[in-house]
């Protein structure tokens, strides 16, 4: 008869001594703080600088949009001044406005200006 000689495992003998449940149990805790602390140390400063370029980008959006809606009510103005401004320019005032509101294809209720 052959005889084999017993080895020793740590984890086979923990298992033996406590109970399956407990290793596992001790190991899903290890488990848990592995990926907290690959969470904290490694996750966060990325989302945090993520953070910080989308409220910069949030911010500058916000900035345009002002802006056009401050052009667009600059641009509405001269459009309800058109003929007051028409009848007091001269014949190369009328026709750089003319020339402005050709080239950004803005008319009040998409009428053509007149010429």
């Amino acid at each position: 008869m052959i005889e084999v000689e017993a080895v020793s495992n740590p984890l086979v003998d923990a298992i033996n001594q406590y109970g399956f449940p407990i290793i596992a149990a001790f190991f899903m805790g290890y488990f848990i703080f592995f990926v907290w602390k690959w969470v904290t140390e490694e996750i966060d400063p990325v989302i945090g600088a993520s953070m910080g370029t989308l409220i910069k980008l949030v911010d500058r959006v916000r900035m345009l949009d002002n802006d056009l809606i401050r052009l667009n009510t600059k641009l509405a103005m001269v459009l309800e001044y058109k003929e007051e401004i028409s009848e007091k320019a001269n014949k190369e005032e009328l026709d750089e406005l003319t020339e402005i509101l050709h080239k950004y294809k803005s008319f009040s209720a998409g009428a053509e200006p007149k010429k």
